[in-house]
Formats: C-alpha cells, structure tokens, sequence
C-alpha cells in the first residue's frame, strides 16, 4: 500500500511512463518534487540522472530525447526552477522532440499568498507546449488511478504526435501537499495498472503515409522537371530514400548536415558557394524545388527560394515552415515513405546536363577550398568542421553548435554516410549546448562527438559539471577565437563599440577551466593532427576538450579567400 496520496500520484506516473517505454528521466534536487524524485529512483526500469542546474537538467533530456527518439521525462521543484525550463522547452517546441516536463508546486491554498517559493506555473511555457495539464492535489478517492494512468498515457501520446499534432513538449503541473515522503496512513484506494504491463491506453507515434494523391502529385512533379531541386534540412526522416529520390529524379541534392542526407553521387555539398553566383544561379535557375523538413542554414539558398521558385514542402507533421512566404505547396506525409513510393512511380532520369552541371561545380568548388585549407597546417575553424566530420567513425554522433560552428560544417562538410549529426536549430540558441551534447552522448550507443564555439561553451558550463555516476564519453571539440566570432561577418563589426559589446571577449583558459571541471583538456598545435588527437582524447575517456585556438581576424580573412576561390572555381577558372 502506497503511502500517501503525494507519493501515490508520483509512483502512478512513473509506473505508467515505463509502461509507455520510458527508459531515462532527469531530475534536478528540490522538496516539492520528492514524490518524482524518490519513484523514479525506486523504479529499476527507468534510469535516474540528477543534475544541479535546471536548465542544465532540462537540455540534457532534450539532447537524450532528440538521439533516442523516445520521450523523456524533465521533473523539478517548484518556483523558478520550473522557468530555468523554459529554454529547452521552446528549443523542443520549434523541433519537435518529445520532451516530458513535471513540475512540482506548491497546492492551491498555498498560491497569492506570498508562500516560499511559490510562483504561478499555470502555462507557464504557453503556446510552447503541445498540452498543459493541471494535475490538481492527489486525493485518496476512487477513480484517481484511472485519472493519473490516462492524463499521463494523453501526455506521452501528445508528446509524440500521435494523436494528430507534431511532437513536442507537454507540461504536467503538480500540485503536492505534504507528507512529500513515503509515510502516512496508506492509499486506500487500488493503484494497479493494466495487467501485463501494458500501458493504461496505447499511444503508439504516428506514421503518416502519404495519400494515393500525395504520391501522384509529387511522381508528376518529378517526372515532368528534369531542372529540379531537392533540397532536405533538419529532418527525422530516414535519408536513404531521400537519396533515392534525387538519384532517380536526376536532380541535385542539396542536403544539410541535420539531414543525414547528405550522401550519394546527387549530392551537392557546396550549394551554399555555388548559388551565391549570380551568373551561375541565372543559368541554372530551377523548375521546381522539393523541400523536406526544416531549412535554414544558408540564407544564401533562402534568399534564392522566392515565390518566383515552384517549391513543395514535404513535412511529417505537415508544419508551416516557409519562412520566405512562397511554398506553393504542403504535403503532410513521411518524407522517407513519400520518396520511396515516389521512386517505384517514376522512370529513372539518366544522363542529365542539369545535374551534371551541378556536380561538376560542386567538385570545381570543393577541390579549390580544400587545395586552401589544406595548404596551412594553421588550424582554422572551417578545416576544423570539414576534417572533423570526415574522421568521425562510422555509426558516431556529433553535436554542433549553433552560430558559426553547424554554418562551419554546412559549409565544408564532405557527402558521407552513417554519421548523425545533432543541432539545436529549432530556435537556433547556443545556450544548453554542453547539456544537450551530454544527453546526446548518453543516450548514443556509439562514439560520440560534438563541434563548440568558445562562446557556447562557455553559456553552459553547468553541463560539463561532475554528476552522480560520471559523464558519459564525448569529445567536445572547441574553436577557441576568444569571443563572438560570427558576429564579425555581420554590420555589426563595422561599429566602434564591436569589440566591447559584440564580440565579448572572455579571456578565459580553457586548460584551467577544464582542470576545475575535472574534464580533459588537449591543445591542437597543427591542423593535420586532428584526427590523431580526437582519437587519443576518446580513448581517455569522459568528456574531453579539444581545444582549437584561432583568430577572429583571421577567420574573416580565410572566408574571404574562400569566397574568392569559389568565384573562380564556379566559373571554371
């Protein structure tokens, strides 16, 4: 018999959750919250990650739910520790990843009347979550095991989007009474679940196969322009049909390294410096443009995609990505499922100019940059991002940063397969970056990797700090240029308080840092000893610095030349 109607509603949760295939939960310490945390601790089917920071805490199970695919539960105490969420909530929000958010709080009677550490957490996160639920205080009457089984099994099936919307985040606010521990007079009240472990009510995730006329649309699309695009970002889809899909089209790929795409004789991995050409781009104007999930990470490519381009957006969810205003069309289905049918329709283009044309400017391009960046052994942050996604081992992860690093990669990354690269693109934030690469790393079976900027490090030192059980493995490669560096490429740079006010420089020694934190710490002396010192920093074990040391100047200088050899590689010079 459970104990108390607080610890009866906890355990009721968490029973349910693993009966939904919950298999991790993260929790920051707090009072209110000691019914979660004290059931999961219980509950030897799910694993307990105690982190001290709630932000922290929050982005870990974000990155664990983004590499999993699976739900994963966030609980804290209440007041400002359920704000410290917020930013992992709107990150899961804008990317779709099932995020579980429990808050505890302090129970009617206690709220506007000035009660310790009581703040409305009413919709706290607001149009950011796909569900809110006041749990209300847990009562011993009859049909409170059947309330706390079904809103929590509601919670997983929003969570997933299974029940119509997108994935993403759900909040339950509970409100608990005290005793907060396991003691008092009993629940009298049964608590079972469904016998066999089976979940209160199944919520299995949606699959949306594209409709007869989904697939006759997109055959004919394809079919009828030997000038297309296929162009695919952040996406969950599988990428082989994807790559399929452009093979058998004949069109170019251009495919982000969010994507997973990015692979195949289709693929274009220099798009961004080819349709900056404005001779080029006039000559090899598209017919129509395929876009599947969510792009964003050249604004060169989106400033070309204007309503003048026929384009088609594919998207599991059917989400309104079109931040130029000029889709003409939405198909709410699997991309993966969508390109596979699509492929057994059509009769395979071959021998085509349009893609030639495309592929040899992609080689012409990729030749003359890697001849640059190859001819200094200076480390610099592009051969950084390029040399670090080729030596990635196959079945790894790696975990980019926002800002300059993931433009770094789409930029100069090479086509190759069975690497997953991870990002927080969703609202594009660098803060949580360490976190999400712990909870990526963690949940990953497989070598894991991740691509900071000094800056997003820096956000988020909390994620390096000690945790119960140890860190898992990861190798954080860090491009140290002591500040802001992509605010050097923006009007910004132009001003006289530029240094002070945007490019921020630190001065902090990550060697010291990293000694504090008690995390490895490696210097890269030489470009060309990358791969050689990645490999002996994942053989050490835990998390590791790789810390690359560049000059923003010097950055801004090298893209210049880039920019320069591109030009001529792209008109054949």
């Amino acid at each position: 018999m459970t104990a108390n109607p607080s610890t009866a509603l906890a355990t009721v949760v968490v029973d349910e959750l693993a009966r939904h295939g919950v298999t991790d939960a993260v929790i920051a310490p707090g009072s209110r919250s000691a019914p979660f945390a004290l059931a999961l601790h219980a509950d030897d089917r799910i694993r307990l990650h105690v982190r001290i920071d709630e932000r922290s805490a929050a982005f870990v199970a974000l990155g664990w739910a983004k590499a999993s695919r699976r739900p994963v539960p966030v609980v804290c105490t209440s007041g400002t520790a359920a704000a410290n969420f917020y930013p992992a909530v709107l990150e899961a929000d804008a990317a779709h990843v099932a995020l579980l958010v429990l808050t505890a709080d302090r129970p009617p009677e206690l709220r506007g009347t000035g009660a310790n550490q009581t703040v409305d957490q009413l919709k706290l996160y607001g149009t950011a979550v796909r569900w809110f639920c006041e749990v209300g205080v847990p009562e011993p009457v009859a049909g409170a095991n059947a309330y706390w089984r079904s809103l929590t099994s509601r919670a997983v099936g929003e969570a997933l989007g299974a029940l119509g919307g997108p994935p993403g985040p759900v909040h339950l606010n509970c409100a608990l009474r005290e005793p907060l521990v396991p003691e008092g007079a009993g629940f009298p009240f049964d608590l079972d679940g469904r016998p066999g472990g089976l979940p209160w009510t199944a919520v299995p995730a949606a699959v949306r196969p594209p409709s007869p006329a989904d697939v006759e649309v997109a055959a004919e699309l394809v079919q009828g322009a030997e000038r297309g695009l296929l162009v695919v970002g952040d996406t969950t889809a599988a990428p082989e049909p994807l790559v399929a899909l452009a093979e058998a089209a004949g069109w170019p790929l251009f495919a982000e390294p969010l994507s997973g795409a990015r692979a195949g004789p289709n693929a274009v991995a220099a798009y961004d410096a080819i349709v900056r050409d404005e001779a080029f781009w006039a000559s090899h104007y598209p017919d129509v443009v395929v876009v599947v999930g969510r792009v964003g990470l050249s604004k060169a490519l989106l400033s070309r995609l204007d309503a003048d381009v026929p384009q088609v957006l594919v998207d599991a969810a059917g989400a309104w990505r079109d931040p130029r205003r000029a889709l003409s069309r939405v198909i709410a289905a699997d991309p993966d499922t969508l390109a596979a049918a699509v492929v057994d329709e059509v009769v395979e283009r071959r021998d085509s100019p349009w893609l030639a044309a495309w592929t040899a400017a992609d080689r012409r391009v990729r030749a003359a940059q890697d001849a640059l960046l190859d001819a200094d052994d200076t480390p610099s942050e592009p051969r950084t991002a390029r040399d670090l996604a080729a030596l990635a081992p196959p079945g790894s992860v790696l975990t980019v940063a926002s800002s300059m690093p993931v433009r770094d990669l789409d930029a100069f990354m090479a086509p190759r397969r069975h690497l997953r690269v991870l990002a927080n693109r969703g609202a594009s934030g660098i803060d949580g970056f360490c976190s999400t690469a712990i909870g990526v790393a963690a949940a990953w079976d497989g070598p894991a990797l991740a691509l900071a900027g000094d800056l997003s490090l820096l956000h988020d030192v909390a994620g390096l700090l000690p945790a119960a059980g140890g860190l898992p493995d990861l190798v954080v490669v860090v491009a140290n240029n002591d500040g802001g560096g992509i605010f050097s490429f923006l009007p910004p740079a132009r001003h006289p308080a530029f240094e002070p006010v945007f490019a921020t420089p630190h001065g902090v020694d990550l060697a010291t840092l990293a000694a504090g934190l008690g995390v490895g710490h490696r210097p890269l002396e030489r470009a060309g000893d990358l791969a050689a010192t990645v490999v002996a920093a994942g053989a050490a074990g835990g998390v590791q610095l790789v810390e690359v040391r560049t000059q923003r100047d010097a950055n801004v200088a090298l893209h210049q030349r880039l920019r320069e050899v591109v030009s001529a590689a792209v008109a054949g010079r």
